[in-house]
């Protein structure tokens, strides 16, 4: 079992899960339920799904939870554009957070390729 607080992926993804909290607050009050949330749950799923992976013994299992956290930061990524494409939320911080996304998607890959399988 890790200390997944020390894993640099899990602190990239940490900081993804807290910028759409702030980004979503700008959103169309009829969204609060819609996109907000689905960018909401994406973006806090994948701090979650490496914190829940590091606590494996398995690097089976540690892998398949990487995998969930990469298919999030994919999700995210998508709602993000599409947020983005209706002229919701600020563009500069979605860019931000796009940028983000692509850097944990990278580190993501490569943690997952060291991993034994």
């Amino acid at each position: 079992m890790r200390n997944f607080k020390k894993l640099k992926i899990w602190q990239k993804g940490f900081e993804i899960a807290v910028k759409p909290i702030t980004l979503t607050a700008t959103f169309p009050k009829e969204e609060k339920y819609g996109i907000c949330t689905q960018v909401t749950k994406a973006a806090v799923s994948v701090p979650s799904n490496i914190a829940e992976g590091s606590s494996r013994s398995s690097e089976k299992y540690q892998k398949r939870f990487l995998e969930i956290a990469s298919g999030s930061t994919f999700e995210l990524e998508t709602q993000l554009l599409i947020s983005k494409a209706v002229n919701f939320g600020d563009e500069n911080i979605i860019k931000d957070i796009l940028n983000d996304v692509d850097q944990e998607q990278k580190m993501l890959m490569s943690f997952f390729n060291k991993i034994k399988s």
